[in-house]
């Protein structure tokens, strides 16, 4: 559901390495009522440093409140980790549902599988802020052509670098992804105790931008379905250009096979890498930690010079549940908490990057270090194939298993990656 493991901050925007846990489908088929007054409830995910958010989240509101002097907004902040139970039961008993929720943007398809969010394209089409929304943002919360939110908010990654240490070898900046190997294994040929690129087998966010980079896919829409694209000659490619970064010469297997995206960010801020790739909502980690004042930023380069290669677009959407009896009410209340007054407050508070192309460029302006992910959405973000079975598919680690058995050399690029495909097509032909 959520797309990250949290380990929020202060300015930190925790995306996402997806966990997959679906709700069971639910006989909702929505509420004939439309009730102009009353009492809206809505469950928003639970921060660690939850009081900006709620600062946001009660000014959108306020807002609400004076334009709707009859009803009244009940939020209640529900941990993360428990989340898939109490969303599941809300889908099966419309009765205690809440109004308006919030979920992570790869759960869309899933959500909308087993009946629990309300298609509100109408409503989004008429919205005046809706027009500056990232394209990659949309799809989020888009299936079938039909609009089921509104995003809330956006994470990308990009390359973090030690200044010290690239100033100190009198090495440039890499290019591209051969350089940026090459420059990986010079550093940790010259400085052993440093990862040169801190990557993780388990890291999947990390590796899917070499994919896309090189030309692959994880899958192409086939029909009403998908097809995995793992096994294409593109898509190995980019496995065998992230599976080179493991081994003595840069990150040692044996230690990073295991490692995820938080535990690369976890070796960069505490001063054990000279690289990684980390998101947007990484950097307060850095700045908590060893390498604060002695780090930059760029965006992930791609395979040619001047190519930035694209980035998994995580993030959070709002959506409004197909069993609300205050339909009319709820999609204002949505419209009001993901619009571009609130997403600026949750900026300013958060560090959670904004949806709307405008409101991005302004806080980059504003917030230096928000540059480079800025550029990164700029030049094409994507997403996840748009089906209930990647839930499962994630849940389950196909692309983790992927990339570790070729790290430990069990299996060669061709045969992982046939299996994998393997195992989401199971996946796909299994959601229908």
């Amino acid at each position: 559901m959520r797309l990250s493991v949290r380990t929020a901050v202060p300015l930190t925007a925790l995306v996402l390495a997806a966990t997959a846990c679906a709700p069971g489908t639910s006989d909702n088929s929505g509420s004939a009522k439309d009730e102009k007054s009353g009492t809206l409830r809505v469950w928003l995910f639970q921060e660690v440093n939850n009081a900006p958010k709620k600062k946001a989240v009660d000014a959108a509101i306020a807002g609400f409140r004076s334009a709707h002097k009859d009803a009244k907004v009940q939020v209640e902040y529900i941990p993360v980790d428990t989340r898939a139970e109490k969303i599941k039961a809300a889908f099966n008993d419309p009765k205690s549902a809440p109004d308006v929720i919030e979920y992570g943007n790869t759960d869309t398809a899933g959500y909308v599988r087993d009946g629990g969010l309300a298609d509100v394209s109408e409503e989004f089409g008429r919205w005046a802020d809706a027009k500056d929304t990232d394209p990659t943002a949309k799809e989020s919360v888009t299936v079938d052509g039909k609009i089921y939110g509104a995003p809330y908010f956006v994470g990308v990654r990009a390359l973090y670098y030690r200044t010290d240490v690239f100033k100190d070898l009198g090495i440039a900046v890499p290019k591209t992804q051969d350089e940026l190997a090459a420059t990986a294994k010079k550093i940790h040929k010259e400085r052993p105790e440093l990862y040169g690129l801190a990557v993780g087998g388990a890291y999947t966010y990390g590796a899917m931008p070499f994919i896309w980079a090189n030309g692959g896919e994880l899958a192409e829409k086939k029909g009403e379905s998908y097809v995995s694209a793992l096994d294409s000659p593109a898509a190995q490619k980019g496995i065998k250009a992230y599976t080179s970064l493991f081994g003595d010469a840069n990150c040692p297997a044996a230690k990073c096979a295991g490692m995820g995206g938080n535990d690369t960010v976890t070796a960069f801020a505490s001063g054990k890498a000279a690289m990684a790739i980390g998101g947007d909502f990484s950097h307060q980690a850095m700045e908590d930690g060893k390498v604060k004042g002695k780090y930059a930023v760029v965006p992930l380069p791609g395979v040619k010079t001047g190519d930035i290669a694209p980035a998994f677009a995580g993030g959070n959407n709002i959506g409004v549940l197909k069993s609300t009896s205050h339909r009319t009410l709820a999609v204002d209340l949505m419209q009001r908490l993901a619009g571009k007054e609130a997403q600026r407050a949750l900026f300013s508070g958060m560090g959670f990057l904004p949806t709307y192309t405008d409101v991005r460029a302004d806080v980059a302006r504003e917030e230096p270090f928000v540059a480079p992910f800025v550029k990164t959405l700029g030049a094409g973000a994507k997403f996840v194939p748009a089906s209930p079975a990647w839930a499962k598919i994630d849940a389950s680690l196909v692309l983790p298993t992927m990339f570790q058995e070729v790290v430990s050399g069990r299996k060669d690029v061709e045969a992982a990656s046939g299996d994998a495909a393997k195992k989401m097509d199971d996946a796909f032909g299994a959601a229908g």
